[in-house]
């Protein structure tokens, strides 16, 4: 029982491995336990414990890391066997710093003395300040992270004459089977390593953003802790506002989105003496493999980069336009979660009416038809702290790289601009009724190609005002000269609308080339033929050729074609001759029995001002 007492005093903490004995007060007669210890006892060694010696010390000669007395002669100081070292070390043990290790304590036969592995327990303590035997202090020096060392320690450096009562005896040489598992220093920062830097970078990690992060957790041997991969989404948080432990505080700053860290925390600004749950010892230093998915502010407004500008912008978009735009739209990482360029179509909205997100409101608004701009919009602007679908998480910033085809406002007239005039004096010019021929090509305001008369080999013919084009081309065509080219800017509302046409997309804003190559004057409205002069005072007779009281439809188209060869009158423009004749024998032929007789025959001015009476 008193030997056990006494045994249990040797050890600073209790039972921490090879701390450093304390001095013994109990029985005066037992002398003082010098710091070093005392050295081997005296008598030749044995022959087995000499080839021992030998093989180790040749070896820890080879490698400089250990040195003895002449042949014969007691280990004068630690033999050291580096039987594991790793690839890389960043860093060597130095007086003063703070480890963290795991060991096996034997005697020469074997015999276990003590581990750390039966506790369960790493040694955690400071090297080189008396804490620890002179023997484990020396052998830890310049130890990297997950070396493994073989120390022979002699008696003078470990437990010495005395030894520990009950544990290990007087002049005990001790082996000890050691691996470094941390190491960190009071004056340590936070190590930053670059492992990845994206070439284009937006913007950098301030105190104070909001952060979206992927992370691999381990400690400083390599053994795994945490990730955020596991989980399957980022680790989201404040920067610079308490929210995490002080050195990723640190460690985040600077960083761009898209980067990867590696970031090399010390305990003091990690989780200290305490460590955190089962999975982070106490005094442990962890090690962070990070990328950064995105960063913004709480204060951010919507970033605007002008990718292409085309010449000659002579209108902007503002709040109430109604826009066609392609976009592909990313996360900050680069993450593609949609693009109108899948769909082969054009997203179309309102601008600046609440349509679409606030951020892409704001963006679009001041952009140019054809211009490609990148628009990042921060979640506050964007899909807020949930996000949407499974595409955009919460709290994620978007990019937008558009591209504007064209827009409108519901309000806009045809724009008009002349192109060229013929040089002589343009007396005439088209107006409402006129027959008119036109060369034309037609596209889309981003050069699309739609329609071409040129592909027909033939001028398009129209009557002006007839309804038988769009309005915004019949407008357009008014008040042209022939041999004139003008450009006309026809907005969806006065060309095929919301719905488009076959080959012409919806709401889309059309771009026309026309050149005017004849013009006739038109028929007032209803009319199909018209006399240049008063009509014959005797128009039956005149028409009846054979003068048998009855008009067949081969002498009435006999009498109208002679009329127009003679320059009297002219048929409706832009129509089959023979079919607007027989439209006219038709109208005459009131009682379908295939001829007209004199009571039938009346002239359109007569027939109009009898309705008139009608009607009164």
């Amino acid at each position: 029982m008193e030997d056990r007492k006494r045994g249990s005093q040797l050890w600073e903490e209790g039972g921490q491995g090879v701390w450093r004995r304390r001095r013994l007060s109990r029985s005066p007669s037992l002398p003082a336990v010098p710091a070093p210890g005392t050295m081997f006892r005296a008598g030749r060694p044995s022959h087995t414990v000499l080839r021992s010696l030998l093989l180790l010390l040749l070896q820890a000669v080879g490698r400089g890391l250990g040195r003895a007395s002449p042949a014969g002669s007691p280990l004068e100081d630690v033999v050291i066997e580096r039987y594991h070292i790793p690839r890389a070390c960043p860093r060597e043990v130095q007086m003063g710093d703070f480890v963290r290790y795991h060991y096996n304590g034997t005697f020469e036969d074997g015999k276990k003395f003590d581990s750390s592995y039966d506790r369960h327990t790493l040694v955690a303590i400071v090297v080189g300040v008396g804490r620890l035997i002179t023997g484990m202090d020396r052998g830890l020096m310049g130890m990297c992270v997950n070396e493994r060392r073989r120390l022979i320690v002699p008696p003078h450096l470990g437990y010495g004459s005395i030894g520990v009562a009950g544990l290990i005896p007087p002049d005990a040489t001790l082996y000890f089977d050691v691996v470094l598992l941390d190491v960190w220093n009071k004056a340590d920062t936070v190590q930053v390593s670059t492992l990845l830097r994206p070439p284009h970078c937006p913007r950098m990690v301030q105190d104070s953003d909001f952060v979206r992060y992927h992370y691999n957790g381990t400690l400083l041997d390599g053994t795994a802790f945490d990730t955020s991969y596991s989980r399957g989404g980022t680790y989201d948080t404040y920067v610079g506002s308490g929210w995490l432990i002080k050195g990723m505080d640190q460690g985040l700053l600077g960083m761009c989105p898209g980067e990867r860290r590696k970031i090399v925390i010390p305990p003091f600004l990690a989780y200290g003496e305490k460590g955190y749950g089962t999975v982070i010892p106490p005094q442990a230093s962890l090690v962070f493999q990070v990328l950064l998915i995105d960063v913004h502010n709480p204060k951010d407004a919507v970033q605007l980069e002008t990718l292409e500008l085309p010449p000659g912008c002579v209108r902007r978009a503002v709040a109430g336009d109604f826009m066609r735009y392609h976009y592909n739209g990313s996360l900050m990482d680069g993450t593609l979660f949609d693009s109108s360029y899948s769909r082969n179509g054009t997203y179309n909205t309102y601008v600046g009416q609440g349509y679409v997100i606030p951020g892409m409101d704001q963006g679009l608004q001041g952009s140019c038809m054809g211009e490609r701009r990148r628009i990042t919009i921060p979640p506050h602007l964007a899909y807020g702290e949930n996000g949407t679908g499974d595409k955009i998480p919460g709290s994620a910033v978007l990019i937008f790289d558009v591209h504007i085809i064209d827009f409108h406002n519901p309000a806009d007239p045809v724009e008009i601009k002349t192109l060229s005039r013929p040089p002589e004096t343009c007396n005439e010019t088209a107006k409402l009724g006129d027959f008119v021929r036109y060369h034309y090509n037609c596209s889309l305001l981003d050069g699309t190609k739609l329609f071409s008369s040129h592909d027909y080999g033939a001028p398009q013919e129209a009557t002006l005002g007839a309804h038988k084009v769009i309005e915004g081309l019949d407008t357009g065509l008014q008040g042209m000269c022939v041999g004139e080219r003008r450009q006309l800017v026809v907005p969806p509302h006065l060309a095929h609308g919301e719905s488009g046409a076959r080959g012409v997309p919806g709401s889309a804003v059309l771009l026309f080339e026309v050149e005017l190559m004849s013009r006739e004057d038109g028929l007032p409205t209803g009319y199909l033929f018209i006399w240049h002069e008063d009509p014959p005072a005797n128009l039956f007779e005149d028409m009846d050729l054979n003068k048998d009281g009855e008009v067949p439809p081969e002498e009435f188209s006999t009498f109208i074609k002679a009329q127009v060869s003679e320059g009297k009158g002219r048929l409706l423009p832009g129509q089959d001759p023979e079919k607007t004749i027989g439209d006219m024998f038709q109208n005459q032929d009131r009682n379908q029995d295939g001829n007209i007789t004199a009571e039938e025959l009346k002239l359109k001015s007569d027939e109009d001002q009898e309705r008139v009476h009608e009607e009164l």
